[in-house]
């Protein structure tokens, strides 16, 4: 039994990560309708961002934390405002196919650099010994990622319910037409959406850079491995991607510990994610919290 509860703490802290990457792709998407396909690279970028400020500058970790969400912050609407502004009101496939590009793109320069190459790991600022309780083990690092991923959630959904600039972008979403003629700058509410997301995806990168190692290939695979995410919770809900990613992270040590680990099957972790999620969303085509628009014609 202590086994099972084992890999049920270990899908939610995997979850928890999922949740917190996927947010990036709700922020904007929230706002814009927009899929950034780059949000994987902005993920990697954080992190090496809160690397250099830790190892090269020596800042405490703490403060390499909030730095990097803040540079990632302007880092990520300067991208929104150099190469996606001149773009509002064409179609969403050319937007679309720009991110794209922007991912090859941010790939390149990363891949001039030493983080493209290198392994690289944070210093230990956790004590070693795990956190055990009934016979279940989590890391500090792992206990404290998953407490920033909800207290960053939580603001999150705070600001669209009830801040005045996070209802603004709610409008926005729902229609950018009626939006302008109630005065809301549509291109401000863009370019802050691709800044909120740049700020989630410095905190994932961290937190997963902090579990994993800098990898450049496994932090920017979790740009990947949360549209199963994104798409289950519903593209537009923030609480359907904290649902959906602990979902997806139970589904994952399950297959991991009892039918890779016991049965001796191969993959099934990777595999029946996204088998689970096109049984689900036969059901619920929207997703389990997406909203559901009907256009009358």
């Amino acid at each position: 039994m202590s086994y099972f509860f084992q890999l049920v703490v270990s899908g939610i802290v995997t979850g928890s990560i999922y949740a917190l990457s996927a947010l990036g792709f709700v922020l904007i998407y929230k706002s814009s309708r927009v899929l950034n396909i780059a949000h994987g690279q902005i993920i990697a970028g954080g992190a090496f961002i809160t690397y250099a400020l830790t190892v090269w500058l020596k800042i405490p970790i703490y403060l390499s934390f909030f730095i990097s969400m803040i540079i990632t912050f302007f880092l990520a609407m300067s991208i929104e405002r150099i190469f996606l502004r001149r773009l509002i009101g064409e179609p969403i496939i050319s937007i679309i196919m720009v991110t794209i590009g922007l991912m090859s793109i941010l790939d390149g320069i990363i891949y001039l650099t030493p983080f493209g190459t290198y392994n690289l790991s944070f210093p230990d600022f956790f004590p070693k010994r795990p956190i055990i309780f009934w016979g279940i083990s989590i890391s500090w690092t792992r206990m404290a990622g998953v407490i920033i991923t909800f207290i960053l959630i939580s603001l999150f959904s705070w600001f669209f319910k009830k801040s005045p600039i996070g209802v603004s972008m709610r409008a926005v979403s729902d229609d950018q037409m009626a939006s302008m003629s109630v005065g809301i700058s549509v291109p401000k509410v863009f370019g802050l959406a691709w800044a909120m997301a740049g700020m989630s995806a410095a905190a994932a990168g961290s937190i997963i850079g902090n579990i994993t190692g800098l990898n450049f290939e496994t932090l920017h695979a979790f740009g990947i491995a949360v549209f199963p995410v994104v798409i289950l919770g519903g593209l537009d809900s923030i609480i359907g991607a904290v649902v959906a990613g602990i979902i997806m992270g139970l589904i994952q040590q399950f297959a991991a510990g009892y039918l890779d680990g016991n049965w001796g099957l191969n993959g099934t972790a990777d595999v029946l994610p996204y088998i689970i999620l096109l049984i689900i969303l036969l059901f619920k085509p929207h997703g389990l919290f997406g909203t559901h628009e009907i256009e009358r014609v």
